[in-house]
């Protein structure tokens, strides 16, 4: 497979002398900090870039929005979590690919306006009168160390590998790819964690040795157990487990909420004013770090009158769940992997977490052997992406690299997007598949329109057929299941399937992705997809907002008509009040997505209360007369 340069600088695909020359970039886009790394020539050995003043080397993931909306990324943003937290966003990998079901119960957790739109789509976040995803506000720290590692290196950089966890799921790995996207950035490689912090060890290196390791990643809010066979260079992931909402953002809430009790405080009005809650998890945060250093933490925050005592005992007593649960995990991934503790050779730990002490100590007891930790924890999966980067630049020969996919593959979902099911740079053979339901009630077909390439809108990418699903059976919009699978073989034959999953009934075509697309066509349709991805960005966020207000206006509608003798005439009017808003802003010659997502979010809070009341009724009527 040829590879395709690209110089985002001028505009134009990078010749052969100049793509020697480029730097391809690996970085950790991680929870509480974010790093950005590279292979250094001079040395041979893979540095984290450091800040213009050649201090720190850790980019805190934070996002602080001025009242002009000037964007401020990083330490500079970190003094307005306490100042204005509902303008600063910190934490927002542990929101990649969710829904707001997903992440309910931790809101609290959270300085900021996450919104609950009452249905299965991923979240968004508001500041002020803007809504953003958190692909967006990821991008924001992925364009920082961009900037960073450009000033460093004196060069532009357009290439990068980006490192996510193991269990990371498709939703959340084409979140990552398009943040990269969004930030000027080719994805290269999505690289799990494990795998690039065991590259940073050399571990696998030698080709002649065959190894099972653990790497034990726990970071500021994501754990991951990975069990990895490394054999003739190639790393295989033989399980994986571990919880996307566990980390040392954990072991801070612990404190806190130890602290909340010891001085008789009520947890409501703590978390109701969110200037003190960001002060007091800071303090916990710093807290935890001297407890991994000293036996008791005992400083004062200015101008709150609370006890912050802490012994390093009482915080282990307050986090042994938290690291009970990781092991749990350890078990678990040994058991799908068949194996047992003994038979683990090496054991990495990553993440700043791993200083703790109760924790490297819980993980040795384990698996029976010292660890690795002689890496900086914070640093090992950037300087592991920065290897990687490295074998896919052409650098290091000692390295399989297995063929990919040339560019995304995916399909038309609703307001002519695209919806990626293969990303670009997909191993093949490769099989996946993702699950879609019908938009009208008794919907009996449904057009699969397959499309190939990177931009957001089906108009700008490239068809490469179409085929209709039929006789799905008569339901409700919403209920059916459709899945559709894309299946490419080693030739690079791509089957497209559809399958209602209640019914059984099935349609299918073959298509060839490359066929009649020259390296240049595909150069040309990569350069397109970062050169127009924050236009892209924009057009595709107005789509995903039209739709979703036709579908909350149709929705509301059919309630209001069903209901409408259990509402009172205040509730009705109200409600048709909010509908005639939406519509209005949405009918507009200039549409603005923040203000569709304000109105739409205005019709979910108005109707939400009276839509509950409803539904405890709904659920007291089916149970009169039963007992539980």
């Amino acid at each position: 497979m040829a590879k395709i340069g690209i110089n985002i600088k001028e505009g134009t695909l990078a010749n052969e002398q100049n793509e020697k020359k480029e730097v391809i970039i690996g970085i950790d886009l991680g929870t509480t900090n974010s790093l950005v790394a590279y292979i250094n020539t001079a040395t041979g050995k893979a540095e984290a870039i450091k800040d213009v003043e050649g201090n720190n080397k850790l980019v805190p993931s934070i996002i602080h929005f001025g009242e002009e909306k000037q964007i401020t990324v990083g330490n500079d943003a970190r003094a307005f979590l306490v100042k204005e937290p509902q303008n600063t966003i910190y934490s927002v990998k542990r929101l990649m690919g969710k829904a707001f079901q997903d992440i309910a119960e931790y809101t609290s957790f959270f300085g900021y306006q996450v919104i609950d739109d009452n249905t299965e789509s991923l979240v968004k976040i508001r500041v002020g009168e803007q809504f953003f995803t958190p692909i967006e506000l990821s991008a924001l720290i992925l364009k920082q160390l961009k900037q960073r590692i450009e000033a460093a290196l004196e060069q532009e950089v357009s290439k990068a590998v980006i490192t996510v966890p193991a269990y990371f799921n498709d939703s959340q790995r084409q979140a990552t790819r398009d943040a990269g996207k969004l930030a000027g950035l080719e994805v290269l490689r999505i690289v799990n964690e494990p795998t690039a912090a065991s590259l940073a060890y050399g571990i696998g290196t030698n080709k002649e040795e065959e190894q099972t390791i653990a790497v034990y990643d726990l970071g500021g809010g994501t754990f991951d157990i990975s069990i990895l066979n490394i054999s003739d260079g190639i790393f295989e992931v033989r399980s994986t487990n571990g919880d996307t909402f566990l980390g040392g953002d954990d072991f801070d809430q612990a404190i806190l909420k130890y602290w909340i009790e010891r001085n008789g405080w009520d947890e409501k009005e703590i978390q109701a004013d969110k200037s003190r809650t960001q002060a007091l998890r800071l303090h916990a945060e710093e807290a935890k770090k001297q407890l991994s250093q000293t036996d008791t933490f005992n400083a004062s925050i200015e101008g709150d009158t609370g006890d912050f005592t802490i012994t390093r005992s009482t915080f282990e007593s307050l986090i042994q769940p938290l690291v009970d649960r990781t092991l749990k995990a350890c078990k678990q991934a040994l058991k799908d992997a068949k194996l047992s503790n003994n038979e683990i050779d090496e054991i990495v730990l990553v993440g700043g977490s791993t200083r703790v002490p109760l924790v490297k100590k819980s993980i040795e007891n384990f698996f029976g052997k010292k660890a690795h930790d002689d890496l900086n924890p914070d640093e090992v999966v950037a300087l592991g992406a920065a290897v990687q980067a490295d074998i896919l630049a052409g650098n290091n020969k000692d390295f399989l690299l297995i063929d990919v996919t040339p560019l995304s593959l995916g399909i038309e979902t609703m307001g002519g997007l695209m919806d990626v099911i293969i990303p670009r740079n997909s191993k093949v053979p490769a099989r996946t598949g993702r699950q879609y339901t019908t938009h009208l009630d008794g919907q009996a077909n449904m057009k699969i329109s397959i499309y190939q390439g990177e931009r957001d809108l089906v108009q700008d990418n490239r068809k490469l057929g179409e085929f209709h699903l039929k006789g799905i059976p008569a339901m409700p919009a919403g209920l059916p299941k459709v899945e559709i699978s894309f299946i490419i073989d080693a030739d690079g034959i791509t089957k497209v399937r559809a399958k209602e999953l209640r019914s059984g009934i099935e349609q299918s075509i073959e298509v060839q992705p490359s066929y009649g697309l020259s390296e240049a066509d595909m150069g040309k349709m990569l350069l397109e997809s970062i050169q127009f991805a924050e236009q892209d960005m924009k057009a595709r966020g107005l789509k995903e907002a039209l739709v979703e207000g036709e579908q909350l206006i149709l929705t509301t509608q059919r309630f209001i008509e069903k209901n409408g003798n259990l509402l009172s005439e205040e509730e009705q009017k109200g409600t048709q009040a909010h509908i005639t808003a939406l519509q209005e802003i949405m009918n507009v010659d200039e549409k603005d997505k923040d203000q569709i997502q304000g109105k739409i979010e205005a019709l979910n809070e108005f109707t939400r209360p009276f839509a509950e009341r409803l539904m405890d009724i709904a659920v007291s009527t089916a149970m009169k007369g039963k007992k539980l």
